[in-house]
C-alpha cells in the first residue's frame, strides 16, 4: 500500500512541478517576482496537500509565534529531507531561500529561482562567495523577506550530525537579526532520494531566537546542539 501510495505522489509531484515550472517560466519575464512567489507558494501549497491525501502525511508546526509579524527574519533550518525546501514556501510571506549554485542550472527551475530571489551560493567560491551572500542576504533583509538556510549544507539522515558550515555565520552577521534555529524529523516520512513516502507527522519546530549579536563560535554551538536535541526535548 505504501508503494502505490508513494507512486501516486511522485506523479503528482512531477506532474506537478513540470506544470507549473513551464507556467511560471512563460510569465515570469513580464509578471517578475510577485507573480512568480504566488505561483511558487501554490504549489507548495498543492505538494503539502498532496502528502496528506495521498501519503498520509500531515504536517505540525511549532513556534510560528517567534516569527516576527511582518519584515524581516533569519531561520537556520536542520534538513532532513527536500520537503523542507518546499514547505517555508507555504508557510512564510516573503520566503528567501539560500541553495546550492548548481540549482540555478536546472531547466525551468533555475530560471524561477533566479526571478523569485532565491540566494544562489557557489559553495567552492571561498570568500568571494561568502561576501556575494553577505550582499545578498542584505539585499533580502532590506526588503523584508524572510531567509532560510540549511547550515549543514546538505541533507541529513534522522539522527545524524553533521558540523555547521560558515556561510550562516557570514549571514547572520550581515542580516542583524535574530537567528530562528529550526529542528524537523521531515526525514522520517520523505527520506533522501527516497521513492517511499511513509505515513505519520512531519514535525517542525522553531526554537527560541539566537540574538543578532552572539559571537560567531557560540552561534555555531547553539545551532548544532539545536539539531542535535531530539524533537520531542525542543522547547
Amino acid at each position: 500500500m505504501t508503494a502505490l501510495r508513494s507512486l501516486a505522489f511522485n506523479i503528482w509531484f512531477f506532474g506537478l512541478t513540470l506544470v507549473l515550472a513551464l507556467y511560471g517560466t512563460a510569465l515570469a519575464p513580464f509578471r517578475g517576482m510577485p507573480m512568480t512567489r504566488a505561483l511558487t507558494r501554490r504549489w507548495a501549497r498543492l505538494v503539502v496537500g498532496g502528502l496528506r491525501v495521498l501519503c498520509g502525511i500531515r504536517l505540525e508546526v511549532r513556534g510560528l509565534e517567534r516569527l516576527p509579524a511582518d519584515g524581516p527574519a533569519l531561520l537556520a533550518s536542520h534538513h532532513e529531507s527536500a520537503f523542507d525546501t518546499i514547505v517555508w514556501l507555504m508557510l512564510l510571506p516573503r520566503c528567501t531561500y539560500v541553495m546550492k549554485h548548481e540549482l540555478r542550472r536546472l531547466p525551468l527551475f533555475g530560471a524561477l529561482t533566479r526571478v523569485a530571489g532565491h540566494i544562489a551560493v557557489d559553495r567552492a567560491g571561498g570568500a568571494a562567495a561568502l561576501r556575494t551572500l553577505a550582499r545578498e542576504t542584505e539585499r533580502a533583509v532590506g526588503a523584508g523577506r524572510q531567509i532560510v538556510i540549511f547550515p549543514e549544507g546538505t541533507r541529513t539522515a534522522p539522527g545524524q550530525v553533521v558540523p555547521v558550515q560558515p556561510g550562516v555565520v557570514a549571514i547572520a552577521a550581515r542580516a542583524g537579526v535574530p537567528v530562528i534555529p529550526v529542528a524537523t524529523d521531515s526525514g522520517r516520512h520523505w527520506g533522501r532520494r527516497a521513492f517511499y513516502k511513509r505515513p505519520g507527522t512531519i514535525h517542525i519546530h522553531l526554537l527560541a531566537p539566537i540574538p543578532a549579536d552572539t559571537p560567531r563560535a557560540e552561534l555555531v554551538r547553539r545551532l548544532e546542539a539545536a539539531f542535535a536535541t531530539p524533537l520531542e526535548d525542543c522547547g
